[in-house]
């Protein structure tokens, strides 16, 4: 399994965040601490900003900063609302498997639970 560069910008951003608490930040900050392209990170904010995790303010003085507590950010509700998830072309829409018990979807499915179930155990928190 590949996490995509815009989930890991999403974690990156938001650890950044997290340390960070109490003032705010800019896109600008966070893209020259980690060498990443502002304009990958503006698509970001708009993310974050609309799930709730950050708050964003806007003007001269704004930035960025957590919405919510660090410890009530799960890193694999992260990643289920910003990975696609589908690793079998049949995992898509039902009955585009030919095989009545398929295995390789059974197998599929139990690594792609045991990969979530480790990101389940974690918060952002846990990341400082």
């Amino acid at each position: 399994m590949r996490i995509t560069q815009f989930t890991d910008f999403s974690l990156r951003m938001l650890m950044y965040l997290a340390a960070n608490r109490g003032r705010l930040v800019s896109v600008g900050e966070i893209a020259e601490h980690h060498g990443i392209s502002g304009a990958h990170l503006r698509k970001v904010v708009g993310k974050l900003s609309e799930s709730g995790h950050i708050r964003a303010v806007r003007g001269k003085n704004g930035g960025m900063a957590l919405a919510r507590e660090p410890s009530e950010i799960n890193l694999g509700a992260l990643l289920r609302a910003h990975e696609n998830l589908t690793m079998l072309p049949c995992f898509e829409s039902a009955g585009t498997c030919r095989q009545e018990d398929c295995k390789l979807r059974d197998l599929t499915t139990r690594a792609l639970d045991a990969f979530l179930a480790v990101w389940d155990e974690r918060n952002l928190a846990d990341m400082l």
